[in-house]
């Protein structure tokens, strides 16, 4: 597999990264035997980048990873985690905390749920609107001095945060939605990553799989499945996505692909310092996505995807509106 440099600070990682929060039942029932399984394929497929999150069902999708890679050598694979994100007994989100004390206590726990000494790209999940970016990013930096921690990166931050971050250390990557239909970070926060040289890895690439091709009306029906809750997956927004989606799968059989493949594959031709995370919890589906490194998109085939997707083509917004309310990501920048 081709690899890719996460900026100028970066590691380098495969060209494409495992995103595993589905593998802890987001996004509805997941099959604990099949996500470890999914996890070797993807390492023996040369996929090296893992993503992860502390608060991916309190604790769970960590400490899966660490049964998945107690035979793979430490050196071998990028652990990256996300961390701050405040949750509930029930499962409910109760905001963020990020303040030093609280990121080295996360950090504590984090390690030990992995089995591991150090943790190659630490993140906060979302920006604690109470704690100045520069303080959560200073304490990362005394982990990063102490070894625990190799790279300090973002998620779904703006260009204004973004500046203050890199300031105070150098940031190796931004986490943050990006796909066919969703290209919110082309008004301002992908030049200024580029302009800083922080690299960008991409999740939601097939827009939580309403543009895979896989997803119908009547899927995510069975167990609890969040994406049911949020705007593109309902009502009148989820007809209208759907249709997109099918105009994705008449261009997609020009090209000879998947819908999936050829979602993964335009993310990834935006630039070298991209790199998608594909989200795949079963082998079926990460071979799939693995196939989207054979797919060369010529510049005819980006026009008519450019044309068929423009921006803010997706009806309803990405997330819920509590949520959008709490994305920096979102804010306009002011210079």
């Amino acid at each position: 597999m081709e690899q890719r440099k996460l900026g100028s600070s970066g590691p380098t990682v495969s060209s494409l990264g495992l995103g595993c929060m589905a593998m802890s039942d987001a996004y509805g029932p997941a099959d604990r035997g099949e996500s470890i399984a999914t996890v070797h394929a993807a390492l023996d497929a040369g996929i090296t980048l893992l993503d992860t999150g502390d608060f991916y069902t309190m604790g769970h999708n960590e400490m899966l990873l660490r049964e998945a890679l107690k035979d793979t050598p430490r050196d071998k694979v990028q652990l990256s985690v996300k961390f701050g994100a405040l949750r509930g007994p029930a499962g409910e989100f109760n905001g963020m905390d990020c303040r030093p004390a609280a990121m080295k206590n996360f950090l504590a726990y984090s390690l030990q749920r992995l089995g591991t000494d150090y943790i190659d790209i630490y993140r906060p999940a979302r920006l604690d609107p109470s704690v100045p970016i520069e303080e959560t990013i200073g304490a990362i930096a005394e982990m990063v001095k102490a070894g625990y921690v190799r790279h300090i990166g973002l998620s779904e931050v703006g260009s204004d945060t973004i500046r203050r971050a890199h300031a105070v250390h150098p940031i190796a990557d931004l986490q943050i939605e990006y796909s066919l239909i969703e290209r919110g970070i082309e008004r301002d926060i992908l030049k200024t990553c580029r302009e800083l040289g922080i690299a960008i890895t991409a999740y939601g690439v097939l827009a939580r799989g309403l543009i895979s091709g896989h997803w119908s009306k009547s899927a995510g029906k069975t167990g609890k499945d969040y994406r049911l809750m949020t705007p593109r997956f309902q009502g009148e927004n989820l007809d209208a996505n759907l249709a997109l989606a099918e105009r994705l799968r008449a261009i997609a059989g020009e090209i000879g692909a998947t819908p999936a493949q050829v979602a993964i594959a335009w993310v990834a031709a935006q630039g070298d310092n991209i790199v998608p995370l594909v989200g795949a919890k079963t082998r079926n589906r990460l071979t799939e996505a693995l196939g989207a490194s054979d797919i060369r998109l010529t510049p005819a085939h980006l026009d008519m995807l450019a044309k068929a997707f423009p921006p803010n083509v997706a009806a309803g917004t990405r997330y819920a509106a509590a949520q959008m309310a709490h994305l920096d990501s979102e804010k306009p920048a002011t210079r």
